[in-house]
């Protein structure tokens, strides 16, 4: 069906099954693309247009340059946001920021002391190793 491993597609079609996207519900357009891509883009309508009728979810995907690229493309971006919306929090893009939110936050003191710590034993460590020059006479 699509131009990606069997692998991929076979886990594309699981997770829409799991989400209750069925091929039946889908309305798919097809529009030509901007931007680049050369002669290609401005022949062929590589751009994919879906839209999901049960929930008015709409997703428009012009990546690739190929239509059959794009029309994969949009279904996992299709499948992404339903997720989204169903799960809301629990989804993984909520476990994306929230773990974004974790790395930006401030280190406390004790942390902080124990990187410091470990810096200066490394440096040591490093110091060591420098070679030794006579001195001059």
């Amino acid at each position: 069906m699509f131009p990606v491993s069997s692998g991929k597609e076979q886990a594309l079609i699981e997770r829409m099954e799991h989400l209750g996207i069925r091929e039946e519900d889908l309305e798919e357009t097809f529009v030509r693309s901007g931007g680049k891509g050369g002669q290609n883009v401005n022949k062929v309508s590589t751009c994919v247009v879906l839209l999901h009728r049960p929930t008015g979810t709409l997703v428009k995907c012009q990546r690739e340059r190929s239509q059959a690229l794009n029309r994969f493309y949009a279904r996992r971006l299709l499948a992404d946001k339903i997720e989204r919306r169903i799960l809301g929090a629990a989804s993984a893009e909520a476990a994306r920021i929230s773990k974004l939110r974790r790395q930006k936050r401030r280190r406390s003191r004790r942390a902080k002391e124990k990187i410091l710590e470990s810096k200066h034993a490394r440096t040591e460590v490093k110091s060591l190793r420098a070679r030794v020059r006579p001195e001059p006479e």
